[in-house]
């Protein structure tokens, strides 16, 4: 199965749980990133991510294969004000942006983290946004050099503290 035998929508509530506990497995599997008894909170939004969803414009996308079986998700924020980073990111205007990224380690290299990507940079495109803003983390470096590939340049003024973990912003122009 590779990338052109996945479609990606948003997601339905009844998948809101299977997509946390995605989301809970990938991230406290990332070398160098907090563990959940490092940083509770963070794991408890990723556990109940459907709940973002109740924010307007933000949405909870993922990818399904043809078989039915989810390949990843993200979190797609029309408004800037819900993205709910540090830093300066919320106030960022005539931005969208994404955040929380997973793909289930079983369909990794199928391209489902780039299918997820372009999906949010076509829902931005689409409501005629002027940039899309994104942050990354020294443990996430697959995803950091797929970002680069596709075109996101470092935006030091994005970055800030995560607990004890860096944080770093990148932004897309799309005008």
């Amino acid at each position: 199965m590779n990338r052109r035998d996945y479609i990606v929508r948003d997601a339905h509530p009844s998948e809101f749980g299977e997509i946390g506990a995605l989301m809970v497995k990938v991230y406290s599997q990332l070398n160098g990133f907090p563990k959940q008894n490092e940083q509770p909170n963070y794991y408890k939004m990723l556990t109940n991510i459907g709940s973002l969803t109740e924010n307007p414009g933000t949405k909870l996308l993922v990818a399904v294969s043809s078989d039915g079986k989810i390949g990843g998700g993200v979190v797609y924020f029309g408004d800037m004000k819900y993205y709910g980073s540090g830093g300066t990111a919320t106030e960022e205007r005539n931005a969208s942006g994404f955040r929380l990224l997973a793909v289930d380690p079983s369909a990794r290299g199928k391209g489902i983290g780039k299918l997820l990507t372009e999906a949010c940079i076509q829902k931005a495109k689409e409501e005629n946004q002027y940039q899309i803003v994104i942050h990354s983390t020294k443990a996430m470096q697959v995803a950091w050099k797929m970002y680069e590939n596709m075109g996101f340049k470092r935006s030091e003024d994005l970055d800030f503290m995560q607990g004890e973990l860096p944080v770093f912003g990148f932004r897309l122009l799309l005008k």
